[in-house]
């Protein structure tokens, strides 16, 4: 997203941008969509067969991402192209285009840090009504050097379209963001023996 914003080809160097500190906030989970499309090479083999092929979503999901840099002219740059970016920018594939409030600003703290202070929930309404009166929005980060975690192949290398090639690197989920909502249902105690135990 952020190579497109700044119009950056698919062939062009993206390594500057996977060495960014990466972090994001679940504020709704979502549910998984599975989609079913075809696909056919009607170019260069206009009488060939579709092929049936399967696409997953994330269906209402709300997420805040924080990328960390000590370069603050880095920063400043890529909030300026996500503003007015010169590709289109999507969230993951081209049929979810990206909102127009995209960007919450800088700040000068870190990644978690600034995830852990902003205290807007982003979720529906329907969604705030589900929860309790208490929210718990885990973050999930990039892992510290020599530290434990779950292993993704997503770091970008190449978007080259006859070659693409994606690092690893290790995420981890250890820091939560706690919020009050207001519209959330209120836990229902069945008797006086359970509010003493859980007030216990």
């Amino acid at each position: 997203m952020l190579a497109s914003a700044e119009g950056r080809r698919r062939t062009d160097s993206v390594e500057d941008l996977a060495q960014l500190r990466f972090a994001v906030r679940v504020d709704q989970s979502g549910s998984l969509l599975r989609d079913y499309q075809t696909a056919q090479d009607w170019i260069r083999e206009p009488g060939s067969p579709a092929k049936l092929i399967t696409r997953y979503f994330l269906s209402d999901a709300a997420f805040v991402a924080a990328v960390e840099s000590p370069n603050k002219e880095m920063l400043e740059g890529l909030e300026q192209a996500l503003r007015a970016p010169k590709y289109p920018i999507f969230l993951g594939r081209r049929s979810c285009p990206a909102p127009p409030n995209l960007v919450l600003g800088i700040t000068e703290s870190p990644a978690v840090d600034a995830l852990q202070e902003h205290k807007i929930w982003h979720a529906t309404p329907v969604h705030e009504k589900e929860c309790g009166t208490t929210v718990s929005l885990p973050i999930f980060r990039d892992a510290d050097e020599n530290e434990d975690g779950i292993l993704r192949q997503d770091v970008p290398i190449s978007f080259s379209s006859t070659h693409r090639r994606y690092g690893w690197r290790k995420v981890v989920q250890n820091e939560f963001v706690t919020l009050d909502n207001p519209d959330g249902k209120k836990a229902e105690l069945d008797d006086g023996f359970m509010d003493a135990v859980i007030n216990a």
